[in-house]
């Protein structure tokens, strides 16, 4: 199977535009929960394709607003890759979402077209849940304030954290998306001190003399600092150890979730993610 068969094509690919701002982008992200959106610019040949922005882009840098300094380079592929070469590449860099460039971008393919094809049977995957799993789980407590989870997440490197309650027993699941869906941009501004030099400071200008203060705007994302609870998914879906990793694909589809707590009866034993699938293929 190569990667024509699973991606999407360049007329169903949501993209952006430089010149753009960062709302353009978020609009997307929140709406459609998409991890990234490419962007693109208008040329004297046609459509170039020019790189990507993501959620932690904008988490990261809130006082950026030109798409042309937030975007950035990721690896990208071509339609007759097989869809395993393609797996591989998203996990050697990374990269949830890999455009698919020959000239001009043709598509784009993403973790989830290659979980679809596994959960599909499309590509071949001999493996139980638990051959797949991480078994190193980032958590955090349900009581923790959200600002508090989200740095846990990024500290963490990954998109998730499943959340304990007060026994230490797993009581839901946050991501990135969810963080995503309640932040908001908030602009203000920021004093500078003193404008100008003293009076009697020899290299002022007699015609800029004067006293006072001056303020630059700032732009922060703010994310609320209610507790997880409020924000995290309780209604989780789990594998056991001796599930195959088909059918963990096909419940990552079926649910449209990135990330699947591994149980052993109540307990807490791993998490399989879609990526630990396409390390397997």
């Amino acid at each position: 199977m190569n990667v024509a068969d699973a991606m999407t094509p360049r007329e169903d690919v949501v993209t952006v535009e430089l010149p753009g701002t960062r709302d353009d982008v978020l609009e997307y992200l929140q709406e459609r929960g998409f991890s990234s959106v490419p962007v693109v610019k208008q040329t004297d040949d046609g459509e170039a394709y020019r790189g990507l922005v993501t959620r932690q882009d904008l988490i990261e840098h809130p006082d950026e607003n030109q798409l042309a300094v937030l975007m950035h380079d990721v690896p990208t592929t071509t339609a007759d890759t097989s869809i395993e070469d393609a797996a591989h590449l998203m996990v050697e860099q990374n990269a949830r979402r890999v455009p698919v460039v020959d000239g001009e971008l043709e598509g784009i393919v993403t973790v989830t077209d290659v979980i679809r094809a596994i959960a599909r049977s499309q590509v071949d995957l001999d493996a139980t849940a638990d051959e797949v799993a991480t078994l190193d789980v980032n958590t955090t407590y349900e009581g923790a304030p959200l600002t508090v989870a989200e740095r846990e997440i990024f500290y963490a490197n990954v998109p998730y954290t499943v959340a304990l309650d007060e026994s230490g027993v797993m009581s839901g699941i946050l991501t990135e998306v969810d963080i995503i869906d309640v932040a908001r941009v908030v602009e203000g501004e920021d004093e500078t001190g003193d404008s100008v030099a003293n009076q009697d400071d020899e290299w002022m200008w007699e015609g800029i003399k004067g006293v006072g203060s001056r303020y630059i705007p700032t732009r922060n994302v703010e994310i609320p600092t209610e507790p997880v609870a409020t924000f995290m998914s309780t209604d989780m879906v789990t594998v056991s150890k001796r599930t195959s990793a088909v059918e963990a694909a096909q419940a990552m589809i079926t649910n449209d979730i990135e990330q699947i707590p591994l149980v052993s009866g109540d307990q807490l034993v791993g998490i399989v993610r879609d990526v630990d699938l396409l390390e397997a293929l």
